[in-house]
């Protein structure tokens, strides 16, 4: 079993992590300070450190120079993503945003160990799934596809992958084009040196041009010191521009000089300075039809589309959707405690059939719903809630029964006949002042990033909360 040290100050964090990973058959000790981490353990030992960026004295950054021969994972707040860049900078192998996704972690963590893995032949590599394991940082570790189509996308990420060339990975929501670009880069010469992640989508318009370039101290209103860029950041490494055709304007002509001259230039500079990136960008629009419009750059479109991967959606990959789903239901069994759950016959007739618009993302939230409410080993169609494929959306009792949810949602007229997109929106206002992100993206039964994309498509804003 591979040692995961976790270094965290709060105890129900700390806590929630280590059954996390012990879960995922890792050896898993902890502390709540990187004095007392290194007082109780030798951290040369660990395979991996996972530590908060703020901690009671010494902050986790440290850890990276107290543990030289071992990976350090840096967790943050989305308060403090800048931060993390800093990190980054300062040999942090990967950061996480707080609160994180349960399956973020685990893909991150498993990411690291494999890169480990192959860069130190020593060590055994045990991860991955029961069965065949690719070769650490192969696409075939990190995505599914027994298909003709995913065998294509793997042999061509193998073949692009060793490159400098520019990449554009083109799917639909919830196909893995961030699983891809993981991929891309592992496979690198850059490997040693961080992927930088970025939704070009999730960043507010006034504020990506600050958030990918940097700025000089007093730039703009709130600029109250100098801020590197995430492209800076990625300097060695590889950037991965995930929803490009959500950039405006101003910013696709800066990144348009990133590709061709190598340099960036902070807001309110006037030196540039040289980086070397690796540029992989996503998106789910058709870019081409954009530039017709004016909507997007030519120029930096064909910067961009020297080498294209289109990521197959689940539909169109019929053979792949009973092996997807048998691996999720094996990987959520374990994780609620529920072994050998297996499909009923009808289940996976129903799964066969159905055309999953969510894709992979889709038949995960649906394999790991039907896991908590199932209270025998065989889950059935009716767990799965995919009979409604026209538009149609049957709201799961899970979240209309109970006194702690409001009497509009719980009402039948309420609850019945309704399309997704009407619940999906009923839900969030009625939920959103009491609930967090997290919590509706939870009951929901998709992930938070699927969560902000709709409330973008269907116009809801984010409450504002006026904490930190």
């Amino acid at each position: 079993m591979r040692r995961i040290l976790i270094v965290e100050d709060e105890e129900i964090i700390r806590s929630a992590l280590r059954k996390l990973l012990e879960h995922a058959d890792y050896d898993v000790s902890d502390a709540g300070s990187v004095d007392e981490a290194e007082r109780k353990f030798e951290l040369g030992h660990f395979d991996l450190i996972i530590s908060d960026l703020r901690l009671p004295g010494a902050p986790g950054t440290e850890l990276i120079n107290r543990a030289p021969t071992t990976p350090v994972l840096i967790m943050t707040s989305y308060a403090s993503l800048r931060s993390a860049v800093d990190s980054m900078k300062l040999g942090a192998v990967e950061y996480i945003a707080k609160p994180f996704d349960h399956d973020e972690m685990l893909a991150a963590v498993e990411n690291i160990l494999q890169l480990r893995a192959s860069i130190q032949p020593g060590i055994p590599d045990t991860s991955g799934d029961v069965g065949e394991s690719p070769q650490a940082g192969d696409p075939a570790s990190l995505m599914y596809g027994q298909c003709d189509a995913m065998q294509q996308v793997f042999t061509l990420i193998r073949k692009v992958a060793p490159t400098e060339t520019t990449v554009l990975i083109q799917g639909e929501s919830g196909t893995g084009k961030e699983l891809a670009a993981q991929a891309l880069h592992q496979l690198s010469p850059r490997a040693s040196h961080p992927l930088i992640s970025v939704n070009c989508a999730a960043i507010p318009e006034s504020l990506i041009e600050s958030e990918l370039f940097g700025h000089e101290k007093g730039a703009f209103t709130g600029a109250v010191s100098a801020r590197t860029g995430l492209i800076e950041a990625a300097d060695g490494g590889s950037l991965f521009l995930d929803e490009i055709g959500e950039l405006p304007a101003e910013a696709q002509a800066r990144l348009l000089r990133v590709l061709q001259e190598g340099e960036i230039r902070k807001v309110g500079s006037t030196q540039s300075r040289k980086v070397s990136v690796r540029m992989i960008a996503a998106t789910h629009r058709n870019l081409k039809a954009m530039t017709r419009t004016g909507e997007f750059r030519e120029d930096l479109y064909y910067r961009l589309n020297v080498m294209q991967i289109r990521i197959p959606p689940l539909r169109d990959r019929h053979g792949d959707i009973l092996g997807l789903a048998c691996k999720f239901l094996i990987r959520q069994g374990e994780r609620m405690g529920k072994p050998g759950l297996k499909f009923s016959p009808e289940a996976m007739r129903v799964m066969e059939q159905h055309r999953w618009p969510g894709n992979v993302r889709e038949l995960e939230n649906a394999i790991e719903r039907s896991t908590i409410l199932c209270d025998t080993n065989v889950i059935s169609p009716a767990l799965l809630d995919l009979e409604s494929d026209g538009g149609e959306f049957t709201v799961p009792q899970a979240l209309i029964e109970g006194d702690e949810h409001p009497a509009s949602v719980r009402e039948p007229d309420a609850a019945n006949d309704l399309s997704l997109e009407d619940y999906f929106q009923h839900f969030v206002l009625e939920n959103q002042d009491r609930m967090s992100e997290t919590e509706l993206a939870q009951k929901l039964g998709i992930s938070r990033k699927s969560l902000w994309e709709r409330r973008q498509r269907l116009g809801i804003p984010r409450k504002k909360t006026t904490g930190n």
